[in-house]
């Protein structure tokens, strides 16, 4: 039985395995190991999921969606076609694509995975995870958190001793964690994050860029279009990592905008960004007790780190170079491998003690006696955020009123002291004798592990009587209701594996065509006619040539698309 590591991203994901020779990635059928997290509805009914539905964004964007990790955890439902989709069942579908592109590796059935989420995912979050990951059919044996992924997968558990900060800054999320190697043991000190800020938000920057300078009212144009310009402000914004001045050019409303960003014009742009950054990361450091100076490494994770004012930031901050990966955006899939083979005790993988921490503080509801409210709650806190987990601790509190004969637990998540304001994560009762206002003592014990499961002790100290209460990282959705969405996903057909080359390549092409004008769209039509014909010529068993061929034009268009000096 194989147990397989999956990084779910905003942007990618990707699979991976721990084999012989250590951690190794795992190809889709377009011969790469990102996968876009894109799920869209192909002409005949059946699912595309990655790069073919990511070509769909422009050309079909009411039957293809991206970017909605952002939604996990959430009930905001996602238009697809005619069917609305909870945002745990879309991850599902690219879980089952991963899934079958592991199986193709293996040549045989695959159920059982860790699957990474950002250290800084509430409890409810983590939760639509696990539910994504049943309704695609897997066990999901433990999350790991991305940063620890990324740890693993630089060797940082071989070093002797060290103290290192994980920046990661993917698509949608951004992580800092700081951990510490000593002995055999690798302890997270501190985490903190944001679950909205990525580098898709960058993305957005130069599309404002762009917006402001052209007059270009976004709410008011086509969704087609608007996705346009999202793919072109990603270009942008990969351009400038390399070079100090990026060209546009994009046809709105029937006018043509074009023009040149620098560097420096993006960087100042995005200086709200930056700042944001900083406060996860004095707030990791903070809760670490760990001095900047003490720290020595910085790793960059995620596919964000290549822009130039994020590792300048980095190096700025702490005063010497971060460590940079050739693929920062594979590094969190290399961890889950090597978690997975931490897991199968593989004798290549010296034995690691791995501590986490709660990311979050977890508490109950309480009255304010110093408010001049006297029905104000404030929240009390149990387990204070960044305490190292396996952990347990306890707070006693007195009844409230005269004669009250029950107390009920509320079980919150969260850093606001108005419990309102914080994630409520469940509630137990326990029945207390009828006396006089702050008479009756009860104890309360959170128990924290690391996998995420709370288990919740309520005593009455004159009674002796416990109430207690587990909750688990399981999904919010009814074991009825999941069964119903499983049946539901398992009859809608994923595109066949063996045609998604195909099917990527006529995607591009019908972008492509999208795109341009005149004769040059004449152009590309005569192409993907000539395309589809080839491939679907029963007599024609190998297409490798037509799909070479055909990818070399698209290349070529592609080119004259983005670069004004072609025409």
């Amino acid at each position: 039985m194989a147990i397989i590591g999956i990084d779910l991203g905003t942007t990618n994901s990707l699979v991976s395995v721990w084999a012989q020779q250590g951690s190794e990635l795992i190809k889709n059928p377009l011969g790469k190991v990102l996968t876009p997290s894109v799920v869209g509805l192909n002409d005949d009914g059946t699912v595309l999921v990655g790069q073919a539905a990511a070509e769909r964004l422009i050309t079909h964007p009411q039957e293809t969606v991206g970017d909605f990790k952002r939604l996990m955890g959430t009930d905001s439902p996602v238009r697809l076609g005619k069917r609305d989709f909870r945002p745990e069942e879309l991850s599902s579908l690219v879980l089952r694509a991963l899934k079958g592109d592991a199986e193709n590796y293996f040549g045989f059935s695959v159920d059982e995975a860790i699957i990474s989420v950002p250290a800084y995912f509430n409890d409810i979050q983590r939760k639509a995870v696990m539910g994504a990951g049943k309704l695609a059919g897997l066990k999901v044996e433990r999350l790991v958190n991305e940063p620890t992924a990324a740890a693993l997968a630089y060797g940082l558990n071989e070093l002797e001793e060290d103290r290192f900060l994980i920046f990661d800054l993917g698509g949608g999320t951004f992580d800092v964690s700081i951990l510490e190697k000593y002995e055999n043991i690798m302890e997270v000190r501190a985490s903190a994050g944001d679950n909205y800020l990525g580098g898709n938000d960058f993305r957005d920057v130069v599309v404002q860029m762009i917006a402001q300078r052209h007059d270009i009212i976004l709410a008011e144009i086509a969704p087609e279009v608007y996705n346009r310009l999202l793919r072109l402000g990603e270009s942008v914004k990969v351009a400038l990592s390399s070079a100090h001045e990026s060209s546009y050019h994009i046809l709105v409303g029937g006018k043509l905008c074009e023009g040149r960003i620098t560097r420096e014009d993006f960087e100042q742009a995005s200086a709200g960004l930056i700042r944001s950054l900083r406060a996860p990361l004095e707030r990791a450091i903070a809760d670490s007790l760990i001095a900047p100076e003490e720290i020595e490494n910085i790793v960059l994770v995620g596919g964000a780190t290549r822009m130039p004012l994020i590792r300048r930031l980095v190096t700025r901050l702490f005063g010497k170079l971060p460590l940079c990966h050739l693929n920062p955006e594979t590094l969190v899939g290399l961890g889950t491998a090597v978690q997975v083979g931490l897991k199968s005790r593989d004798h290549m993988l010296e034995d690691v003690v791995m501590t986490d921490v709660c990311p979050y503080t977890l508490g109950t509801d309480v009255l304010d006696h110093m408010s001049a409210n006297e029905n104000d709650m404030v929240m009390s806190p149990i387990i204070e955020r960044n305490a190292v987990v396996p952990i347990s601790r306890s707070r006693i509190y007195t009844t409230s009123y005269d004669r009250q004969d029950k107390v009920r637990i509320s079980i919150f998540q969260g850093e606001n002291l108005r419990p309102e304001n914080n994630i409520l994560l469940g509630a137990l009762d326990l029945d207390v004798p009828k006396n006089g206002a702050g008479e009756e003592e009860v104890e309360v014990r959170f128990t924290y592990d690391v996998n995420g499961a709370l288990e919740v002790e309520a005593q009455s100290l004159s009674l002796k009587k416990v109430e207690r209460k587990v909750l688990r990282n399981e999904t919010t959705i009814s074991g009825e209701e999941l069964d119903r969405r499983f049946d539901e996903l398992q009859s809608i057909k994923l595109h066949p594996r063996e045609r998604a080359e195909s099917k990527a390549l006529l995607a591009r092409g019908e972008r492509i065509y999208a795109e341009s004008l005149g004769s040059k769209r004449e152009y590309v039509h005569g192409l993907l006619r000539q395309f589809e014909t080839q491939i679907s010529d029963q007599r024609n068993r190998n297409t490798l040539q037509e799909h070479e061929a055909f990818s070399e034009v698209l290349d070529l268009m592609e080119r004259s698309v983005f670069d004004p000096e072609q025409f």
